[in-house]
């Protein structure tokens, strides 16, 4: 196994867990962050930290159509639909109930994935996304029962992030790209940057006036979840199979769970138990069929 893979995947494991976090503590009521301006803002900086890093070690900045083709989408699904609406849904979410719903990635980008290669699932698949989406109606279900209006939107928000987050990490692995992974990354984060600020302008947020621990919170955005995070996760995705990558949503939710429940008092209840561990099962059996799967590819490849 690539031990730099190895390395970049350890960094999205803890960043990535404490961003949701990071999130929370920068737009929740009070904070003086709008979601759409603070997300953007965020990764606009961060995108010219990496073009700067680019040019200083020589990559290559010139991107091909397809690069900024994939740029653009990314910017859109990732960006806008992913970390754009997670951002504006921990306004009332907590961060671990966010980190919780996200973790059930891997359950809709397979279900797509079976969709597009016209791949009917197997028994053990079908159990395996039943029990995990399972899980994801047993942690919504008390703000879905009990929550305002507002409440119901933010865990729809939630839900389609995730589906924006899943389509758009589909067509990466489908295109890959011929940029370096610092630059590849520039790229995304700058087009998610204007489409960000752009929906900002859209809905009307008001002009921001953070707080000091608002700033705080997004300054580690910027560089820790943006840049470092970010750029690790497209190097891990180049080094180590995608099946180890996708590993983090294991460990993710964990790690924004006990730092919701040290920092914020966020409370763990017997639905957040029971949803996690079934959202988790689900997730396992879902990388265990992937695991399955390519085992029998790869032996057909070898017979022939």
């Amino acid at each position: 196994m690539n031990v730099r893979g190895l390395v970049h995947l350890l960094i999205v494991y803890i960043v990535w867990g404490s961003t949701y976090l990071g999130i929370r503590l920068a737009v929740r009521d009070g904070s003086g962050f709008p979601p759409f301006v603070m997300a953007g803002t965020r990764i606009f900086i961060a995108s010219g930290i990496l073009f700067a890093w680019g040019a200083l070690t020589k990559k290559n900045l010139r991107p091909t159509r397809n690069d900024l083709q994939m740029a653009a989408a990314s910017g859109v699904l990732l960006w806008l639909g992913g970390n754009g609406l997670v951002s504006w849904a921990e306004k009332r979410a907590e961060s671990a109930h966010a980190a919780l719903v996200v973790s059930s990635l891997p359950l809709w980008t397979t279900t797509l994935e079976s969709f597009l290669d016209r791949r009917p699932p197997t028994w053990r698949l079908v159990v395996a996304l039943a029990i995990g989406m399972a899980g994801v109606t047993v942690l919504n279900y008390p703000m879905l029962q009990h929550g305002s209006r507002s409440d119901i939107i933010a865990v729809l928000a939630l839900l389609l992030a995730v589906v924006s987050w899943g389509i758009g990490s589909v067509m990466q692995k489908r295109r890959p790209i011929t940029l370096s992974g610092e630059v590849n990354s520039a790229y995304q984060l700058l087009f998610g940057s204007f489409f960000l600020m752009a929906a900002s302008l859209v809905i009307g947020e008001p002009r921001p006036h953070p707080t000091p621990e608002a700033w705080m919170a997004w300054a580690y955005l910027v560089i820790f979840g943006s840049v470092i995070a970010f750029t690790s996760f497209v190097k891990a995705l180049q080094l180590l199979p995608v099946h180890v990558v996708a590993t983090y949503a294991y460990v993710n939710p964990v790690i924004a769970l006990l730092l919701g429940w040290l920092i914020l008092g966020e409370r763990i209840t017997s639905w957040t138990i029971a949803g996690s561990i079934l959202v988790l099962l689900g997730v396992a059996g879902v990388f265990h069929e992937q695991r399955q799967r390519a085992a029998v590819t790869a032996k057909k490849v070898a017979v022939k």
